[in-house]
Parts: C-alpha cells; structure tokens; sequence
C-alpha cells in the first residue's frame, strides 16, 4: 500500500493512461481522471463538480482571509483537463458558483477564462443548491438537470435505487491508514449505478464517504473508490477506509 501511493505522488504528469481509471455505470464506459473530472468518451462529455467558484472572495467578505486565487486555480486546472480531452460537451453538476453574488465578483480575466473554456463546445451549468440561477453574462445553457443515454446528471444524488445518475454536491472523500502516514483525499465514489464525483474546486471541502449520508445513495456491497493522488488515481478497497 505505502510502495503504491508513494508511485502516484512520483508519476509522470503526462501519463494519462496512468491518471485515469475504467468505471462501468450501468453498461456505460467512463473515465474518472485524476483531476477530480468524468470522461464519457462515446458521449464525449467532461463532467465536473462542485467549481465553488468564488469561495475564496465569499469568505472575504465575512472577514475570512483567504488567499484570493481559488478561482483562478480552479479555472487553471479545468483548462488542462479541457485541452486534454477535447469534449464535445462539458457539464458542470451545480454549485459552480459557490453564492448568488459570486459571478459579479468574477474578475474580467475569469470571465474570459470561462469564455475560452465554452469555445467550440456545448457548455451546460446544472443549477445546484449554492448558485440556483446561473448569470447569463457567463454564457452556456442552464439546466435543472440532463438525461443522456439513459444516465441522469444531476447536482444532488436521490435516494431512489435503481437510479442511474451522475451527482455531486457531497464532496466525497476517502481516509485510509498505511504504516507510514494517513492519507485523506477526494474520491470518486460508486456502486454500479450510481457515481458521486469529488468537489472539482479549489477550496471544495471532502465529506467522509463513510458519512451516514452516504448510506442511503450506495449499495455498500457493490461500493468502488477511486482516491484522487497528486499525479495519479488509486482504486481502495472499501474495507481499508476509515472514519475520520
């Protein structure tokens, strides 16, 4: 265990093949990257999490000095896993914004950011419970939720079983125990039919995916994670996660 995350944290940061995982979803073939996003390549569609675009300046406000580059970090990282995989069609699962007021608060040069991003491509903003309404200045479309190939991708993930969906809005995250350290880090989490992906922002907290709120939305039988390293992505046997 220690040898395998210490050979994530030394890996090339151009391997693509060795920062991304296979993950099957009701039939579908997807690709969770070590970035924190979701390849879909038959559909190619990126789909990211929880941006909280914005947090940094929100906590400014109530007098909470944060470094203010959250959302310039944020918009870096989602550029090169962009330009990585050249999507068709980039989804955005809600709380890309992480209050109502954080698009005016946007400096110019993140807004065009944002722009570049959408060039060439459909851009789609699910609505989340921190950004309902989606400023139109920022462009793309703005949506509730989305159907696609019988996948439904939403902000927040229902308790119904049988449900087969894309959420976010739980931040999942994985701690586990090796003899030399313990590692705590965004995860991907999923059972088959159902996968919550890992906050995408900056300074997106992680919930504990042994967290009772996850109970009711994973099989725990049928559960797979896939921790997020530096440079690389770690599948983790369920049983060697631990409470924090």
């Amino acid at each position: 265990m220690d040898d395998m995350w210490g050979a994530l944290a030394r890996a090339d940061r151009g391997d693509r093949a060795f920062a991304t995982s296979p993950v099957r979803l009701a039939g579908k073939h997807l690709v969770a990257d070590h970035s924190g996003a979701l390849w879909w390549p038959a559909e190619r569609m990126l789909i990211v999490a929880d941006l909280h675009l914005e947090k940094g300046s929100a906590h400014a406000v109530r007098g909470l000095m944060l470094p203010p580059y959250d959302t310039r970090d944020t918009l870096a990282r989602l550029t090169s896993v962009v330009e990585a995989y050249a999507p068709r069609t980039v989804v955005a699962l809600g709380d890309s914004l992480h209050d109502r007021g954080a698009a005016a608060r946007l400096r110019k040069a993140d807004r065009q950011m944002v722009h570049r991003l959408q060039l060439g491509r459909t851009w789609v903003w699910i609505t989340g419970n921190h950004d309902p309404e989606i400023a139109s200045f920022l462009g793309g479309e703005v949506m509730s939720g989305l159907g696609a190939s019988g996948l439904e991708l939403r902000h927040e993930p229902q308790p119904a079983r049988g449900s087969h969906e894309i959420a976010g809005h739980l931040h999942p995250a994985a701690r586990l125990t090796t003899r030399a350290q313990i590692v705590r880090r965004r995860c991907f989490v999923a059972d088959g039919s159902r996968i919550v992906l890992p906050a995408f922002g900056t300074f997106a907290g992680g919930l504990n995916i042994l967290d009772s709120a996850f109970e009711p939305l994973l099989e725990a039988a049928d559960r797979r994670v896939w921790m997020l390293g530096d440079d690389g992505i770690y599948p983790v046997p369920p049983g060697r996660l631990v409470a924090d």
